[in-house]
């Protein structure tokens, strides 16, 4: 017999009550010491966390000591559309077993690399005759040795495996618009959230990366933190400067948060001394090369021009994404961008670097419009083939109105509105209307380590 009805839970507060606090958690094997309900974490907010065996330091990384997470839901809820959410709070947290339960339908999924995958589920009726079933999943006493097990072989397997080299990937068009920032922060935000360390270095005087990571939170000019301290800094000088001292935490941007050498408008103005230097475009390559034990992703975003800073950016990267809305005059922008890889490519020869990897056009700021997007994307992408010479991406980034505003959040800070940026996924958390390009991400993140896997 149950110790509690099913048919009495009403609401979530009853599902929270009545099931997972007085049953399940002690039931699992949970004392009052292991668990924890609403907790948060960054921007996400948990029904309870659960702890196998608490480590100190707390660490959110693939050695992360989280267990278990629960998320109860109403009765009256399908939790079909929670799925996603739980595999972003389990995926962000590097959680291995995640819960998901109305009081009616229950359900056990555990994360692997960056999806989740469903293990258990029966109706909650029928939850005593298959305790013993759940406990060897998601128990106290099992994790804990499921953890040892682990780590053991993570230990064995460090010690006989080679750690991967640092990459770099360009982020690069000649044409502004065509969502270059927006494909630089989001794929630093969907790398990172996969459990890879993420370096972003903006090097766009625009700087829109570092307002989209959340660096830009004065209002006024007395109050810039950045104008003596970013990625001009660390090019024009060879000796100091190093990355450790220019880079900054991304705040509040994505969870976790990523990296970022932050840019500036005074840019502009140090053009002219770098160029004097030539010595200047090779810095990145060497400061990089000091932190390539630390990050496994290096983003650059890169200015629409073929100046100083693009040289650099290109010089640098080991692979390039073009983003490109696939319009006549970013078509034919690819004509320029083929002839100013040629002549990179030709000085990175005389450094002993190998040609950069054309990942290829990735499709941005694509029109939803079914109709349009039937009838003219398979000739503009004919045309990116066949004319200029570049191979298509098979990811696609549709122009959809979250994209924009996941950038362009606000908090109220007195009489002050602070910009307070998110991530496309951390946005998605809150907003539905996100998840469609969320999961385009995912699947641009994904394409990006296939292609780093098979190349």
């Amino acid at each position: 017999m149950l110790s509690f009805k099913p048919e009495s839970q009403f609401t979530e507060a009853d599902v929270e009550s009545k099931f997972i606090v007085q049953y399940l958690l002690p039931t699992l094997g949970y004392t009052q010491d292991d668990w924890y309900q609403e907790v948060a974490l960054g921007n996400i907010r948990l029904d309870f966390l659960a702890f196998a065996a608490q480590v100190l330091p707390f660490t959110l990384d693939a050695n992360s000591p989280l267990s278990l997470v629960i998320e109860a839901k109403s009765p009256k809820r399908n939790l079909d559309i929670y799925v996603r959410r739980l595999k972003q709070y389990l995926t962000a947290l590097y959680v291995k077993y995640g819960i998901l339960t109305n009081g009616k339908d229950f359900r056990i999924y555990t994360r692997f690399a960056d999806d989740i995958y469903l293990i258990f589920q029966c109706n909650v009726n029928d939850i005593d005759d298959k305790i013993d079933e759940v406990k060897s999943i998601v128990g106290k006493d099992s994790i804990k040795e499921k953890k040892k097990i682990e780590a053991t072989f993570q230990s064995i397997h460090t010690q006989q495996g080679e750690k991967k080299p640092m990459k770099v990937i360009a982020i690069y068009h000649n044409k502004g618009g065509v969502g270059k920032t927006t494909v630089s922060v989001n794929l630093a935000a969907a790398l990172r959230k996969k459990g890879h360390n993420v370096l972003l270095v903006d090097l766009d005087s625009q700087a829109n990366s570092t307002f989209a990571a959340g660096l830009v939170k004065f209002q006024f000019e007395e109050d810039d933190t950045l104008k003596d301290n970013n990625v001009y800094h660390l090019l024009e000088s060879a000796d100091f400067n190093l990355v450790q001292d220019v880079s900054r935490q991304s705040n509040l941007f994505n969870t976790p948060e990523i990296d970022i050498i932050p840019s500036h408008i005074n840019l502009i103005e140090g053009q002219y001394k770098l160029n004097q230097i030539k010595a200047s475009q090779l810095r990145l390559i060497k400061k990089l090369q000091k932190e390539k034990d630390k990050y496994n992703f290096v983003i650059i975003d890169t200015p629409p021009s073929r100046d100083i800073y693009a040289q650099v950016a290109i010089t640098t990267a080991d692979h390039l994404i073009i983003p490109s809305d696939l319009k006549p005059f970013a078509n034919q922008g690819l004509s320029s961008v083929y002839n100013f890889i040629k002549e990179i490519n030709e000085f990175r020869e005389s450094i002993n670097r190998k040609p950069i990897n054309i990942m290829g056009v990735l499709p941005s700021k694509i029109s939803t419009n079914a109709k349009a997007f039937d009838k003219t994307f398979p000739k503009q992408k004919e045309t990116i083939l066949k004319h200029y010479n570049f191979p298509v991406m098979d990811s696609i980034i549709f122009e959809r109105a979250a994209l924009s505003h996941c950038l362009n959040q606000t908090v109220s800070v007195g009489d002050l509105e602070i910009p307070d940026p998110r991530s496309i996924f951390d946005f998605a958390d809150k907003n539905v209307s996100a998840n469609q390009s969320a999961q385009e991400f995912e699947a641009l993140a994904k394409e990006v380590l296939t292609k780093m896997e098979n190349s």
